[in-house]
Order: structure tokens, then sequence, then C-alpha cells
């Protein structure tokens, strides 16, 4: 019965966008945008409480969201940490006992309608100005983002240039819009009039087209050093998006991983992060 829902609940809201598409092609792409931005996992589990609980730092608000955010203080240079899309900080729970070994000062957040943080809305454009309101109150020197995290990582860089980050870490981010634009639209199936409307949402409130917003073409301005880890059979993210950022981002080192999934979770991987970290 489960499978059978899956399958026809996302149909039903297609067929739904199309039909008040009939009616207002504006309120059909203000819905159709809504549910694309409304994350329907990654609030605190049961298993993960513990471990979040004890990090608990201070809530800051911005953009009307309370940010729930964590601290491991360390001795080092403070790394910001973006968790991607339906998740939250526990997934970086392996990488931050790397980072205390080396004391790096570590501070990571819930999203929007993420962990512990309020709101019930998610895209990158919301979350790269708390990402910005985080910067501005820790002063971070590095930031890794995972997937929608690294997305924000990238476009918050080419939005603020001059901001005191030196170093970036990618992990398995996406590039276009588009593509996951078009993935919406093959799940729920809607038509064209509510994809042509949905451009125009994106247009009017963020101004820039769904064809516009291109990490890869974003990174052409990033002139700080990055290092962009990939696996090549990652069934979230295509690996070509790696490709596309690295071959823009000329200050930038792309490795790629085979069978280690979107994740990437792996101790080789959080080798790699702490080798870039230390070098000069």
């Amino acid at each position: 019965m489960k499978k059978i829902l899956n399958k026809y609940i996302p149909l039903f809201y297609g067929s739904y966008f199309n039909s008040v598409a009939l009616v207002s092609k504006e309120k059909a792409a203000k819905k159709a945008f809504k549910l694309f931005c409304s994350p329907r996992k990654g609030r605190v589990l049961e298993h993960q409480k513990e471990f979040l609980d004890h990090a608990k730092s201070e809530t800051i608000s911005t953009e009307g969201v309370d940010l729930q955010t964590y601290k491991w203080k360390g001795s080092k240079e403070t790394v910001l940490l973006l968790h991607g899309w339906e998740s939250n900080v526990y997934r970086w729970r392996n990488l931050i006992a790397f980072l205390q070994k080396e004391d790096y000062d570590i501070i990571a957040f819930d999203a929007p309608g993420q962990g512990y943080s309020s709101g019930s809305i998610l895209n990158v454009p919301l979350y790269t100005l708390c990402t910005e309101k985080i910067i501005a109150t820790h002063n971070p020197k590095y930031i890794i983002g995972h997937s929608m995290g690294g997305m924000t990582m990238m476009y918050n860089q080419y939005k603020h240039p001059d901001n005191s980050i030196q170093k970036f870490i990618s992990l398995g981010s996406p590039s276009e819009l588009s593509e996951i634009v078009d993935d919406y639209q093959n799940l729920l199936k809607f038509n064209s009039v509510v994809k042509n409307s949905l451009n125009n949402y994106f247009k009017h409130n963020f101004n820039f087209t769904i064809d516009e917003f291109s990490i890869a073409e974003f990174s052409r301005n990033i002139t700080k050093k990055g290092l962009i880890i990939h696996d090549e059979f990652d069934k979230i993210a295509p690996y070509s998006a790696a490709e596309r950022i690295h071959k823009n981002w000329k200050n930038s080192r792309l490795i790629k991983t085979q069978g280690l999934g979107h994740s990437l979770h792996q101790e080789e991987v959080n080798n790699e992060i702490l080798t870039f970290l230390k070098s000069e």
C-alpha cells in the first residue's frame, strides 16, 4: 500500500497544479514552489538527540527563522558545516570526530525546517541568507558543504566574494537548478504551463530563471581554494555536476570516489578533508 501511495500522491499533486493553472498560473506556480521547497524529513530523530543536545549553542534569528546552532570548541581555525536537503547537523558526526582530533573550532546549524530549527520551507536563496548571518556572527575561515549545503556555500561565495572564508569543500553537490526542476516535473507530471509559470516565479522572486541558476557558472567567479569530492556513481547528484563546477572553478581540486555513495561519510573522505584544510 505504501508503494502505491508513493507512486500516486505525486501524480495527484501534478494533476492538481495543472488544474489550478487553468484558473491562475501564478497560483499554480506558488503552490508548486511551496511543495518543491517543503522537506518531508530532517527533523531530529530519537537516536540523534544525545549527540545534538550535547553540542547545542545559541539560537540565531534571521529571515523569520530561529536557527539552532551547535558548537564544538577548539583552538584552531573555525570550520562551518552546511548539511544538505532533508537532513540536519547529525549527518556531520563522523567528520566532527576527525575535526575535533585536530582541535578545529567547529560551528554548525540546522537549516530552516530541519533539525531543531524553525520553519517549514528550505531553498538555496533562503539557506544562503541564513549562512551569511552565521558567517557574520562566527567569522569562520573554512566551510564544508554537503549536497544542497555545498550549493549554498558556493552560491553564497558568488554573492559575497569578499567575505572571510579562505577554503571551501564541496561534497556531492548538484550544480544545475534546471536538472532538479526537471526531476521534479518528471515525478509529478505537471505540464509545461505550470513549469513556465514556476520559471516566472523564480525570476520575479529571486531575479534568476531556472536555467540561469547554475553553480558551475557561479563558480567562474570564485577565486579562493576549493576541494570538490564526488562519487562517480552518485544517484542523487550526478558526477557531471562536479566536473562542470571544477572546470570553471580555477582554484579547485576534484577527487572522484567510486562506490562511496552520496553521503560521503567514509574515513578516506574525512582524511582528504583534513589534508586539504592543513595544506598551504
